[in-house]
């Protein structure tokens, strides 16, 4: 080869590899912020999808069993879905632990008989349920491997400003690894559903739509500042998201305990009418008036009196018995919160470190509540015992007077079902009615000899 070829091939490489060069530095400046978070976030984001069984359900009336005409009307109006078939249902997660933890939305993940996680680089992995808290709408899931996982980067949601700019990633729709993009539009939103009120959302105009839910939203750099949910269905152009702070704190919950145990201040408090408002001298205002403190619970420590009247929880302004409940939903055992109240007609901040309700203190705050006790159906005499063909617990005594009492309970009731929980102990009952209690009223399934009868109770609002 002459002189001369020799400088042409030099030449032709040396123009072949700035050709190169400039591609990838075009290729780089192209890159975005928005391209280089979804980048350093999206190898943690997962597909959730589950399987579901949809049993019959048991038969309410057990004394008509073997009657075909009972029978093939619980068959064909309480029983929809046929034995044994499967229902699926499709969301998202993010991994938050190199060993496998996954959070994700409670809704996607209810009543699974089976979770599958798909990894963006189409890895596919069983799943276990950690724990779960519908009230919160989040879940935690444990990937089945030994493998070191891709973690998501946490970011904070305490210092979010209205018209940032976030991300969501999602499989909107079962379209797996989509991005959107978007701004806070909003904080502190509450939502509606037909069933709860969700307090303390972002609110952005990222779409997020079914089989978003679970995915994160990221902000600028990348960092998950909050879990999608879509669980408003009239939603439209705007969505939502479970700021991570608050994700966070349910999370550890749910990884030590298995479910979250809710935060308890020692105090009940009831609505204010104008009436009320007048005999206290506080026309004009809004918020809770404290009835009743705890002995030694946090709000007494605390200086908090009977008479009080709690204006806000946290950054949540109180107008009513519900919104102190939901306020309060928000934090678990061990927070720190701040209440506005006003004594004397001087406002005044109060803090204080929330306790877990414990399940005794809850059947205490029931017994005053609802005024009736109850006692495991083995502590029942023997003429009790065999009027009873269902598990339960019986009702030992009722407050002459109490709201109980006016609604028809009467000792020797069999208590089948607190809301949705089943009692089959004084356990499940003790449960069940803590949890009950972070609500405006309770449902009751109540049993008297062959007759079982719903009842619903407004409860007095502690927390």
């Amino acid at each position: 080869m002459g002189a001369g070829a020799r400088l042409f091939e030099a030449t032709a490489v040396g123009i072949a590899l700035l050709c190169l060069g400039a591609r990838l530095e075009a290729s780089e400046l192209r890159k975005s912020p928005v391209v280089r978070a979804v980048e350093r976030a999206s190898p943690a984001v997962v597909n959730v999808s589950t399987e579901q069984e949809m049993q019959r359900r048991p038969g309410m009336f057990p004394g008509f069993r073997g009657d075909s005409l009972f029978e093939e009307f619980f068959r064909d109006f309480l029983s929809p879905f046929p034995r044994g078939q499967a229902r699926t249902s499709l969301g998202s997660g993010v991994i938050v632990d190199p060993k496998g933890m996954v959070l994700t939305n409670e809704h996607v993940v209810q009543g699974a008989s089976s979770i599958k996680v798909t990894l963006s680089d189409q890895r596919e992995y069983q799943a276990r349920l950690v724990g779960a808290d519908p009230p919160s709408d989040l879940a935690v899931l444990l990937i089945e491997t030994k493998e070191k996982l891709p973690v998501i980067p946490m970011g904070r949601s305490n210092d979010l400003m209205i018209g940032e700019t976030v991300i969501a990633i999602g499989n909107p729709f079962g379209l797996s690894h989509t991005v959107t993009t978007g701004v806070i539009s909003a904080l502190n939103r509450s939502i509606r559903t037909e069933s709860r009120v969700y307090k303390d959302f972002i609110q952005t105009d990222a779409a997020i739509n079914p089989g978003n839910s679970g995915g994160p939203l990221l902000n600028i750099d990348g960092e998950l500042i909050g879990i999608n949910t879509a669980i408003y269905q009239k939603a439209q152009g705007v969505g939502f998201a479970i700021p991570i702070d608050r994700a966070k704190r349910i999370m550890r919950e749910l990884i030590e305990h298995g479910e979250v145990h809710p935060a308890w201040i020692g105090v009940e408090v009831q609505s204010m009418d104008e009436a009320l408002a007048r005999s206290f001298g506080l026309q004009g205002r809004k918020g809770v008036l404290v009835t009743q403190v705890a002995q030694g619970g946090p709000a007494q420590r605390a200086g908090l009196r009977k008479g009080d009247l709690i204006l806000s929880v946290g950054s949540s302004k109180i107008t009513s018995r519900q919104e102190f409940l939901e306020a309060l939903s928000a934090y678990t055992g061990g927070s720190q919160i701040s209440l506005g109240v006003v004594r004397d007609g001087r406002e005044m901040e109060v803090k204080l470190k929330a306790e877990s309700l414990s399940t005794q203190e809850a059947v205490r705050m029931a017994e005053r509540q609802l005024g009736f006790t109850v006692d495991a159906v083995n502590q029942a005499s023997k003429k009790e015992r065999r009027a009873y063909s269902m598990s339960g617990v019986v009702v030992r005594s009722v407050e002459p007077q109490s709201l109980s009492y006016r609604v028809g309970i009467r000792e020797g009731d069999l208590i089948r079902q607190i809301n949705d929980k089943e009692i089959r102990s004084l356990e499940d009952y003790q449960t069940a009615m803590a949890r009950a209690l972070r609500r405006e009223s309770v449902t009751l399934l109540v049993q008297r000899g062959s007759y079982g009868y719903y009842l619903t109770l407004e409860l007095g609002g502690g927390g």
